[in-house]
């Protein structure tokens, strides 16, 4: 939620006032054929910290002050402190935005002093609610700098309780389709029909040849493993499989280079405990194939190289943990609320997607 409050009156609510009205079709041809002699990169302007960056004319704090007289003018330390501010390392595009709607925030923020609109119940409540706003992005600040706080005895810890996790193997898979293709039976043709005249869509293929078609790629299964077993190249076996499974196009290569453990489906992490040349059982996923594995090499990544992985880790779960003192443990009405709505399911196609609430997340 960093910089929304600023963000939505300057850059949503006072849009209108920075669009720039379109050029003449003359005046986009000219800037169009000066830019083509353009130097590539534009001299470097150096502006020192006390140089003023935003002027704001016809706006000043003491009322006497007339004609050129009266203006603001903001330097580079104190914009850069403002950005900063709302948000640490602030794109080049939304500085700019930022600073051309600060005029019209300051202009505005001083004719509703004068209105009273600082006075009342509504302000302070707005206001308490902001300070909420603003304690807690400042704390959530301080714990994410703190979570990075991480010592190379922290590092080197993790990485000898999770050494396995740093494994990376050389493999070889063979990818076997679950079922054979079936060929769709020809239409057959009514009496007083020519062949071939009929619309009758060809009839799907019956429970007994999709059970047929499934147990002959698992027996093909068994009969690569064995062979794999025995040496036979994986290459050539993969394109048995591909074959034997009435699949077009070219069988997928089955080298496999730089497998980390993470990077495996949580049923076939177990052949990272293989030895060199040692090949797998045959892996059957319920919604994919048969796979068959064989570990050609493998080796432990060295400290040094991971260390800004682990450090990434180490950092992001005390971050989450920190964060969890103040999550949670929270009932809702739900007959004032609503039930509560899994999100994570997509929504039915034509549905209207739900409301969202106002966003109070600290970051």
């Amino acid at each position: 939620m960093r910089f929304q409050c600023l963000a939505c009156l300057l850059l949503a609510g006072l849009a209108y006032g920075q669009a720039a009205p379109a050029k003449p079709p003359a005046a986009a041809a000219k800037a169009e054929q000066g830019a083509s002699v353009a130097p590539d990169k534009a001299p470097e302007i150096k502006v020192g910290p006390d140089d003023p960056v935003i002027t704001i004319k016809g706006f000043c704090a003491d009322a006497t002050q007339q004609g050129n007289a009266c203006k603001t003018v903001i330097s580079r330390a104190q914009f850069e402190k403002l950005a900063e501010e709302q948000q640490p390392g602030m794109s080049p595009a939304m500085s700019r935005r930022l600073a051309a709607g600060y005029s019209t925030l300051l202009r505005m923020s001083a004719a509703a002093e004068k209105r009273g609109l600082d006075n009342g119940p509504t302000f302070d409540d707005l206001m308490r609610f902001a300070r909420m706003q603003q304690l807690a992005m400042q704390l959530n600040r301080a714990l994410r700098e703190d979570s990075t706080k991480v010592s190379d005895a922290d590092i080197e810890d993790y990485y000898k309780k999770n050494e396995a996790s740093y494994e990376q193997a050389t493999l070889a898979r063979i990818t076997i389709a679950r079922a054979k293709q079936i060929k769709p039976a020809a239409a057959t043709t009514k009496p007083g029909e020519t062949a071939g005249t009929n619309s009758a869509a060809p009839s799907p293929p019956s429970e007994e040849q999709r059970k047929a078609a499934e147990e002959a790629m698992t027996k093909l299964a068994a009969e690569l493993r064995a062979r794999a077993v025995n040496g036979e190249d994986f290459d050539t076996l993969q394109k048995e499989a591909y074959a034997a499974a009435g699949l077009p196009g070219n069988a997928p290569t089955t080298k496999m280079e730089k497998v980390r453990r993470s990077s495996l489906p949580q049923g076939h992490q177990a052949v990272m405990d293989m030895k060199p040349g040692e090949v797998s059982e045959v892996i059957s996923d319920p919604n994919g194939g048969h796979y068959i594995y064989k570990l050609v090499s493998k080796q432990t990544l060295a400290l040094e190289t991971v260390k800004p992985d682990i450090q990434k880790i180490i950092s992001a779960q005390r971050y989450r943990d920190s964060m969890q003192a103040f999550q949670g443990n929270v009932d809702l009405n739900e007959a004032y609320f609503g039930p509560v709505q899994n999100h994570a399911m997509p929504p039915r196609p034509g549905a209207k997607p739900p409301d969202q609430p106002a966003a109070v997340d600290p970051d």
